[in-house]
């Protein structure tokens, strides 16, 4: 880790039962500022689970986190809701409002949470929707989005909240093949631009040459850790590397 780059997230001891069985086991990691974190692994490895429980949608049985060094302390309201703001969340299903608009889809929020006029609040959800590249599509409602342009109204709705961290939830698992590489597309450029990230996903392809570590999870745990080229590489006798190589060869099967 650089000493000189400043943590802004640090997750320890994670633990979560649902309906009687232990989904997550003591998961720990630290995110720095700019990083983009990819979690892999098999469905039911508790990716979708842990990032659920960092912002607190499920309350950890156990553990601790902290934003910018300081502890969240999630029963309480007001500093939940405070930490809410401060960490963006893409669904796998966009969850946007069926009655909005893609411009009042972005802007509720700040108008509703941080209270900003609606002629400003206008102003910032068109600049984030142009970001995403759908400044031509405000007017649209969700209906008439197809669903990569309505997953980049919802990553334009988080970017609109100025977040400290984006967590994304496998954003691409609901689109159709030709509209994962429109938003895997933004996601990089997110990326590049030094957003902090942590992003479940099973597209490491586009994104290894990003990602400052990649974390493999199976059965609530974090059994491997490393940079791409550690966990991937051609002799790389990993968990991780033979997942990836399945993958391969299921979208290769006609």
């Amino acid at each position: 880790m650089n000493n000189n780059v400043a943590t802004v997230l640090q997750i320890t001891d994670i633990h979560k039962v649902l309906g009687g069985k232990e989904i997550l086991r003591g998961v720990s990691m630290t995110v720095d500022k700019g990083e983009l974190k990819i979690l892999i692994g098999p469905s039911g490895g508790g990716k979708s689970t842990l990032l659920q429980c960092i912002n607190f949608l499920l309350p950890p049985d156990q553990g601790r986190i902290f934003l910018d060094g300081s502890e969240v302390h999630f029963h309480k309201k007001a500093e939940l809701y405070r930490y809410r703001q401060q960490v963006g969340m893409i669904f796998q299903d966009f969850n946007l409002f069926d009655h909005l608009n893609a411009l009042d889809n972005v802007s509720i929020a700040l108008r509703k949470v941080k209270k900003i006029h609606k002629a400003e609040a206008g102003d910032r959800a068109y600049h984030e929707l142009e970001r995403v590249g759908l400044s031509d599509k405000t007017d649209l409602y969700p209906a008439e989005l197809s669903g990569g342009q309505k997953q980049r109204v919802s990553i334009a709705r988080a970017l609109a909240m100025d977040p400290k961290v984006i967590l994304l939830d496998e954003p691409t698992s609901a689109l159709d093949p030709e509209l994962i590489g429109e938003v895997l597309r933004v996601i990089v450029d997110l990326a590049r631009s030094g957003m902090t990230m942590i992003m479940a996903t099973h597209q490491i392809g586009y994104v290894k040459s990003l990602t400052n570590e990649i974390l493999f999870m199976e059965n609530g745990r974090i059994i491997e850790h490393g940079p791409p080229e550690k966990l991937l590489s051609a002799d790389a006798d990993t968990r991780c590397r033979g997942f990836c190589e399945m993958l391969k060869d299921l979208v290769r099967e006609p």
